[in-house]
């Protein structure tokens, strides 16, 4: 018996938000496409939700004017993919982007709990073949910190791991420096009370 060859749809940019425009998808669905491929992502966790919001205090103290953090809002990387990273820096206001969604960022950062293998095999990936310029992918179990730099040819090649004690300077700000430790608050809490 023969099998049948079953094609993937893959979505466009264009259809996917077409899609939500029209209600396709449930108003409290968090969703991304990646590769014209439509992944829904699961519940956050409270040390998610709090690491997102320290990442965003923490890069807020060094990207001012002239940038805008944006958290978990979407970034239009060519016309098969939406993804909405935690923490995304671009360059200019928030009202540049009234019309369309950034095409690119200084830095993209994702908080990984669940969502580990997929953030680190898919998505950073993305922002490297994007011409991203810098990635973090902040670990939550092992309270680290993997630095991606340097696309070249879809994929980065400079990788490093800061841990708590290290300090990390962002390619966008390379005068500036942010303790590990930002990103885990309840590590140090007692010390800010």
């Amino acid at each position: 018996m023969a099998i049948a060859d079953i094609d993937l749809h893959r979505w466009n940019r264009e259809e996917y938000e077409r899609l939500g425009e029209a209600g396709f998808f449930p108003p409290e669905a968090r969703l991304e496409l990646i590769d014209g491929l439509i992944y829904h992502m699961g519940p956050q966790t409270s040390f998610h939700s709090t690491c997102v919001r320290a990442v965003q205090d923490g890069l807020e103290e060094i990207f001012s004017a002239g940038y805008d953090i944006r958290v978990q809002m979407p970034l239009a990387l060519g016309d098969d993919s939406e993804p909405e990273p935690d923490v995304a820096v671009v360059r200019g206001h928030f009202t540049d982007y009234t019309f369309s969604h950034p095409t690119t960022a200084v830095l993209a950062v994702e908080v990984a709990d669940s969502s580990l293998l997929h953030d680190r095999r898919r998505k950073i990936p993305l922002y490297a073949r994007s011409g991203i310029l810098e990635a973090w992918l902040v670990v939550l179990r092992k309270k680290a910190v993997e630095v991606y730099r340097d696309p070249v040819d879809g994929a980065y090649r400079s990788q490093i791991v800061l841990r708590l004690g290290d300090v990390l300077s962002p390619v966008g700000k390379p005068e500036a420096s942010i303790p590990i430790e930002t990103f885990f608050p309840w590590e140090h809490r007692s010390a800010r009370r």
